[in-house]
């Protein structure tokens, strides 16, 4: 809750002043029972209209005045508990945007889907009602007691008799139901997961006919969040019946004795009257901050788990390396890298590249291909070894320096619900002629010409309503429009025709003579004018080599090209 406290303290004056509105309106709502046994007991007596209705006119105006206060004081809360959620919100989307993968990998997408949306929602919540019921609740239960005190103190140890029942009831409930929510949010990060599934995959399910398999792997998990969900809802339960019950005997008590003490003299209606009126109060008032306790549980623990995030190292840190003077432009030296931290998917990795130059790998799913791509681009650090950029460790070059070097296309890459032009451009403000260009040499032109509205052509999400080998070309497009010092093209062109795949290459050594690349490909057409070429097998190098020495030296490649090329593989 700490962190929780620095996004409330820029709105701790509005919040102050927004509990004293609520502090007079629970004042106001207090003296209207005190008005009414004025009334009958002090006024109507007399017999005079006039003070009858003059005091009934105050009575009124309090009704009215605290109805308003209370209005107001109700949407000064909810706007600032939006305000708070709205920053905290942003923060945590922003602090999501710089985890670096391997956090991201640790809290699982599905969590952060969850604590972005619900957890923020219960926080905003918790905030709303604590400002609308936290002084007003207190303020009614405690002066509704003192009120009563002065009214007939006798009556009144029979009611507060009854309050310590209820709170000790409250403070166990509320105990016990925080881990019972904590353990929900947690089931229901699974729910997303399970969701976020079927939404991605959903053509492949309906392919191969596993609707209903899908729907029974929903209503098990949704099943499981209904019994976590009605687990917490009947311990919560315990609260409200429980004072309500305290209570009711309380007020049935109160009105035995206050019978008994009426006859004897002791007291008069209409205070007895009153009385009940602030029974009423007292009882609502309880009522109201049980509610909070339920809802704070919520809050309590969602604001915990959005704190977990908070708290998070931003990315991977920057660390002082001195430079060396080097003639190549990328340098892996004895790269090993595990995800799990048990089993290596990388093994002493090597290579060296000059500007220009271009390095193609390939192997079978699951070799490190893609591993060393997220790596060179830092997405994680290795566990030992050293990749250098023109000298320099990777490591000791900040983000907003690394990124920019890169253009970058993946296979699986994403496509946003926009123009053409938009998801090209994606906010780096490129000229028209740089996204022609890149279009171009694409090989996109053709068909973006061919569309209605060409650049300006709405692509719906994930690119659905494109081809396969469009979308890549497109996303190939994105990768080149800015220029970049180094490509990386990780198996993005398999959608892609081998007229269409040798035009690429061809348009891409013309255009940017200087660019290094990096080429991850299935197939060796892509990859065997490369000047380096990368055979992986289980995250170890076992062959090293342009095309014609591969073939000679590596029994894999020439394995792959036999079954590739035919009789063509020597060409």
């Amino acid at each position: 809750m700490k962190k929780l406290l620095e996004y409330i303290k820029p709105y701790f004056g509005v919040m102050l002043f927004g509990l004293f509105v609520k502090f007079a309106a629970a004042m106001l709502d207090l003296l209207i029972p005190f008005v009414l046994e004025k009334i009958l007991d002090d006024v109507v007596p007399t017999g005079d209209k006039v003070k009858v209705f003059t005091w009934g006119g105050i009575m009124v105006a309090f009704a009215v005045a605290s109805v308003v206060t209370n209005v107001y004081a109700n949407r000064l809360a909810t706007r600032t508990s939006g305000k708070i959620t709205l920053k905290l919100r942003h923060d945590l989307f922003a602090k999501i945007s710089y985890l670096s993968a391997e956090d991201t990998d640790k809290f699982t997408i599905p969590s952060l889907i969850s604590r972005l949306t619900t957890d923020t929602y219960n926080i905003n919540q918790m905030l709303t009602r604590t400002q609308r019921l936290g002084i007003r609740g207190p303020i009614l239960l405690i002066g509704g007691i003192i009120i009563t005190l002065t009214l007939d103190p006798i009556l009144t140890l029979v009611l507060a008799g009854s309050l310590p029942i209820i709170a000790i009831t409250v403070y166990f409930v509320t105990k016990i139901s925080v881990p019972i929510y904590t353990s929900c949010q947690r089931i229901l990060d699974r729910l997303v997961c399970v969701v976020q599934e079927n939404i991605t995959g959903v053509r492949v399910i309906k392919a191969l006919s596993k609707t209903e398999y899908e729907k029974k792997r929903f209503f098990a998990v949704n099943e499981k969040m209904a019994k976590e969900e009605e687990r917490a809802g009947f311990v919560m339960a315990i609260t409200n019946p429980t004072a309500s019950l305290v209570l009711n005997i309380g007020m049935t008590l109160v009105i035995i004795v206050g019978a008994f003490r009426v006859n004897s003299g002791l007291t008069e209606t209409g205070k007895i009257i009153a009385f009940m009126s602030y029974f009423t109060i007292i009882l609502n008032a309880m009522l109201g901050i049980t509610r909070i306790f339920i809802v704070c549980s919520k809050g309590a623990a969602s604001a915990a788990r959005v704190e977990e995030v908070l708290n998070a190292n931003e990315g991977l840190p920057i660390t002082e390396f001195e430079a060396a003077d080097s003639p190549y432009h990328i340098e892996m030296e004895n790269v090993s890298f595990s995800y799990n931290k048990i089993e290596n998917n990388l093994t002493d990795i090597n290579f060296k590249l000059r500007r220009g130059e271009t390095l193609g790998i390939i192997g079978s799913t699951g070799s490190g291909k893609s591993t060393i791509v997220n790596l060179l681009i830092r997405f994680y650090d290795p566990d030992s070894g050293t990749i250098r950029i023109s000298g320099r460790d990777i490591r000791s070059i900040p983000r907003s320096e690394l990124c920019p070097m890169f253009g970058i296309a993946f296979q699986n890459d994403f496509i946003m619900a926009d123009s053409i032009r938009e998801n090209i451009d994606y906010g780096r403000m490129l000229s028209d002629g740089d996204i022609a260009h890149a279009l171009k040499l694409a090989q996109a032109e053709e068909f973006v010409n061919a569309t209605e509205g060409r650049t300006e052509h709405q692509l719906s999400a994930r690119g659905t309503n494109i081809s396969g080998g469009q979308k890549q070309r497109l996303i190939i497009a994105r990768a080149l429009a800015a220029r970049p010092e180094i490509l990386i093209l990780d198996d993005s062109s398999s959608a892609l025709d081998y007229k269409t795949d040798a035009s690429l290459r061809k348009a891409l050594h013309n255009a940017f003579p200087d660019m290094t690349s990096v080429i991850i490909a299935q197939r060796i057409s892509s990859i065997m004018n490369a000047n380096h070429i990368l055979v992986l097998d289980d995250g170890h190098i076992i062959g090293s080599g342009t095309h014609e020495e591969l073939l000679r030296s590596c029994p894999t490649y020439m394995s792959i090209a036999e079954t590739q090329m035919g009789g063509e593989r020597y060409a």
